[in-house]
């Protein structure tokens, strides 16, 4: 997989590129049920797979194309016994939804299905050859996508959407970590949290071990342990400014638990991995 490192601010640009790449699946490799906070696009040039989205189940074959969209419960997973192979790429930006609108593609119907392989698979390439330009990556790779949803707008049929009712469930996990995401800076508990989402704690405890396999605390932690991350890796905040940037008024308590999640302290983790 190769990542992107902007040569310039794209804030106020249609897309942003975050990573491209290309999978051959062993028949146990699987990913989620989690949550991304950015598009994701992937074609199958062989095999197949299967893909769930907010608990409604979909089966992809071999030249089809399928989205990850942001802040949705999805896992996917290979046939065991045909494990699917793909091509992938994430991205964001402002004119995103209107873009995925024209191929007809959407949280209710995240699967079309191409009618020229050749073509959208020469995209796709074109996209992962611009990593041979490092001065130009990011941009080449742009034209790239936009290539994509042309040759997409023209060269795919979406499968008809089936009526969906996003459970009860999934709707309470997803309220769940909106709130997390909203609130993690502030000393929230899981009794917080599901008095939020309108359940007791011990039943939003039960949904996150079935449908996250794992629970609401360790989630919370996880979330703030990965901003905590970013903000070492990114800023010259104090640890005890990191610390209550993510919850944690007690820098030595955010330091044990950041060392028992990363396997480092904080100021290792700044050391080694610090990007001016």
């Amino acid at each position: 997989m190769y990542c992107f490192k902007p040569k310039a601010d794209y804030s106020r640009l249609d897309f942003m590129l975050y990573h491209c790449g290309n999978n051959d699946c062993e028949k146990n490799q699987s990913w989620g049920p989690g949550i991304r906070d950015y598009y994701s696009l992937y074609y199958v040039t062989e095999g197949s797979g299967f893909l769930t989205i907010d608990g409604q189940d979909y089966t992809i074959v071999e030249g089809t194309c399928f989205l990850i969209p942001p802040q949705v419960i999805v896992s996917y997973r290979p046939d065991l016994l045909n494990p699917w192979s793909y091509h992938f790429i994430g991205f964001n930006g402002q004119a995103v939804d209107d873009y995925l609108a024209r191929i007809g593609l959407s949280v209710s119907s995240p699967i079309s299905n191409c009618e020229n392989g050749k073509k959208v698979e020469a995209c796709f390439e074109y996209i992962l050859e611009s990593v041979n330009h490092p001065k130009s990556a990011d941009l080449q790779a742009i034209s790239g996508f936009y290539a994509l949803i042309g040759t997409l707008c023209d060269h795919t049929e979406p499968q008809i959407p089936r009526i969906q009712t996003i459970s009860r469930q999934a709707d309470y996990i997803r309220q769940a970590i909106e709130y997390i995401e909203t609130n993690y800076s502030r000393q929230i508990t899981v009794e917080e949290i599901s008095n939020h989402v309108g359940i007791n704690r011990k039943y939003l405890t039960k949904l996150f071990n079935e449908k996250m396999d794992n629970s609401p605390k360790n989630y919370l932690i996880q979330y703030r342990i990965n901003k905590a991350c970013r903000l070492l890796k990114q800023s010259t905040l104090s640890i005890q400014e990191v610390s209550h940037s993510v919850g944690y008024t007690d820098a030595l308590v955010f330091s044990k638990i950041f060392k028992k999640v990363v396997g480092t302290c904080p100021r290792e983790y700044r050391s080694a991995n610090f990007t001016s």
